[in-house]
This record gives C-alpha cells, sequence and structure tokens, in this order.
C-alpha cells in the first residue's frame, strides 16, 4: 500500500470510529451539562497517542494550575505536527469539516471562527488541579483520556458543582473522554491523590481569536470554517 493509500485508510477509520462514539454519546445533566463518550479514535490509534514520546515533566513538588510549568508542556503544534505523523494525522481529523459537523450536532455549539488547540498532558505523582470552569476565550473543552497504568481508573476528572464543592468525578478509561461546553458553573478539576506512572490524556479546545498564546495551536494561521 503506497503513502497516500495508507494515510486515507487510517482517515477512514478514525472518522467511522469518531462518528459511532459521538453517536452512542451519554449526557448527564448534573451539576452541568457534560457528555461521556468511549471508543473515540480506532483502538490502535488510542494505544499509539498513549505512547508518543514527549518527556515527562517534573513538576518538582509545585502543582495546582498547569500554567505553572509551561515551559514543559507540549502541544500538537506546528513542530509536533511536522515532527510526528500521529500528531500530524489527529489534527486534521479535529480540523476536518465533517468532525467540526458532528461536534456542533451532538453538542448544539458553534465552532466556526474558532482555532484548534491540542495539549498532551503527562501528570505524575504530586500533580493535583485546582476546581476552574475553562470560561473565557475556550469555546469547547474534551478530556481524551489515554492512559490505562494501575488505578488509572480512578484518575477521572473531578466535577464540583461550585468551586469548593466536589459532586463526582469522571470516568477514565483508555479513548474515553468527558465533554463540556464551558460556562460559569462547569467547575472541573483534579483532587490530589496517588498517580502510579504518568496520566496521560489529550485536551482538546476550540478556543477563539482572543487567545493569546498562538505557538500552542495546531494552525495558527487557519480558523475552523463550516
Amino acid at each position: 500500500m503506497n503513502d497516500f493509500s495508507a494515510t486515507w485508510s487510517k482517515s477512514s477509520e478514525m472518522n467511522t470510529s469518531f462518528s459511532a462514539s459521538m453517536n452512542s454519546a451519554q449526557v448527564k445533566e448534573h451539576p452541568y451539562r457534560h457528555w461521556l463518550v468511549f471508543d473515540i479514535f480506532p483502538g490502535d490509534v488510542a494505544e499509539k497517542l498513549a505512547g508518543l514520546p514527549f518527556p515527562v515533566p517534573d513538576i518538582g513538588g509545585v502543582s495546582g494550575q498547569r500554567d505553572l510549568h509551561n515551559a514543559t508542556r507540549q502541544y500538537f503544534d506546528r513542530d509536533n505536527i511536522e515532527k510526528h505523523t500521529l500528531c500530524k494525522e489527529v489534527a486534521e481529523h479535529f480540523q476536518e469539516k465533517s468532525t467540526i459537523e458532528c461536534f456542533q450536532t451532538t453538542f448544539g455549539i458553534d465552532l466556526a471562527g474558532t482555532y484548534l488547540r491540542l495539549e498532551y498532558a503527562q501528570d505524575t505523582d504530586g500533580f493535583w488541579l485546582e476546581p476552574h470552569t475553562d470560561l473565557g476565550v475556550k469555546k469547547f473543552t474534551m478530556l481524551i483520556y489515554l492512559s490505562d497504568g494501575e488505578g488509572h481508573d480512578q484518575l477521572g476528572t473531578d466535577i464540583y458543582s461550585a468551586k469548593d464543592t466536589h459532586v463526582g468525578r469522571s470516568v477514565f478509561q483508555r479513548n474515553a473522554a468527558m465533554v463540556f461546553i464551558p460556562a460559569d458553573n462547569t467547575w472541573h478539576g483534579f483532587e490530589k491523590r496517588t498517580i502510579k506512572g504518568v496520566r496521560k490524556s489529550l485536551i482538546l479546545n476550540y478556543v477563539t481569536p482572543e487567545w493569546r498564546a498562538r505557538e500552542q495551536l495546531s494552525y495558527p494561521d487557519t480558523l475552523i470554517t463550516l
């Protein structure tokens, strides 16, 4: 099979898997509307995503906000799209018109005029994240879980009805995700607890043109259009 055929085949598999996962999305209304989706990627793609060779950052005992470690964060940005074929394929998938239309139909959100941002998060023991809403320049959040190490089924995103009121936790399993539309009540975070190995996830956002860190974007010169 030539390179073009291989790329087309993988893209087709990703579209099929993605469409099926969106069609079976589970909506939860408490404490705010959010969704759980499963089997987003073909199994081999999810496994390869979990194995991307990015260095694991040392948080040095400092945590609470991701931007405390901006120097060591990884994105599916121009450099990594060029270096890693998988990053390129995944970014292209989430930039595609068909994917955007599927998101808009499933979650009732208008994503036209936004930019794609994909962060590859690797969290180690000592990590925690204070409750926050994502409200502002993030129009859409999808937290895609990748790792499947010992105890990782207990490492889901923590959910709050208010900044100081913890009410539950999402599932955490490879190739599943939590989705929400940022609003003033979409409180979420990560309560400090033991992490064995590395908790890996792919944080998908569509952000408005006001997003200032352009170097984090997959396609900083290309808006989402329909």
